[in-house]
């Protein structure tokens, strides 16, 4: 397991956007807005800090979330933090730190769920093609343009 793992919990604070890069790999990008609440220990009385995060992900899980989540629900998420870098048209040099999203699952804390099985997408979901991904290090697809 790599040093780079992150899992966070918290509620979409948009509904997720999904575009297609020009060799038509799906990418959905959301905001996660995470909760902490703490009892403080010296006045006992509740406090609470929100951190938001930018969330990426690819492929059949794009597309997936684009069609099945939306603003305001509580997932788990799982993957690892990844820092990119652009300049805009000004020359100015900007980055961002996002979570790269291996797993995304809805909280059924709170609320119940239906999970429905896909059927796969032009063999993308099959063992061999995952392989073939793996084997050939393929990157994820650089951005057409500047994020969020």
């Amino acid at each position: 397991m790599s040093g780079n793992a992150v899992t966070l919990i918290g509620n979409l604070t948009r509904d997720p956007e999904l575009r297609y890069t020009p060799a038509g790999a799906a990418q959905v990008s959301f905001g996660l807005a995470v909760n902490r609440r703490w009892q403080n220990r010296q006045t006992n009385d509740w406090e609470e800090a929100t951190s938001f995060f930018n969330v990426v992900t690819w492929r059949e899980m794009a597309e997936n979330v684009g069609e099945c989540l939306t603003k305001g629900m509580r997932v788990i998420v799982t993957g690892r933090l990844e820092q990119r870098s652009w300049e805009t048209q000004e020359g100015e040099k900007r980055s961002v730190v996002e979570v790269v999203a291996d797993e995304i699952g809805p909280s059924i804390r709170w609320a119940t769920v239906e999970v429905t099985k896909n059927e796969r997408r032009s063999g993308e979901g099959a063992p061999a093609a995952a392989a073939a991904r793996a084997a050939s290090n393929e990157a994820p697809p650089a951005y057409d343009e500047e994020p969020f």
